[in-house]
């Protein structure tokens, strides 16, 4: 199959060959190495996520800057 006839495809069946061919190629992670980057941008968002104040944390100093500005 070329790709011109990948392209004139219904859309559900260029969806399924599109699914075919990404299940394939994530099969095997040590032929598909990620990127160096990736390494980077999840250690930094991890990190961010470390450092996150807790919900409650946030909702606790909201309601009190709200009281605030009510008197």
């Amino acid at each position: 199959m070329q790709t011109d006839d990948l392209a004139n495809l219904p859309l559900p069946a260029r969806l399924a060959a599109m699914e075919v061919l990404w299940d394939s190629l994530s099969r095997d992670p040590l032929h598909n190495p990620s990127p160096t980057w990736h390494a980077e941008v999840l250690a930094q968002r991890r990190l961010e996520m470390e450092q996150a104040v807790p919900w409650e944390e946030t909702k606790r100093r909201l309601r009190s800057l709200a009281d605030a500005r009510q008197t």
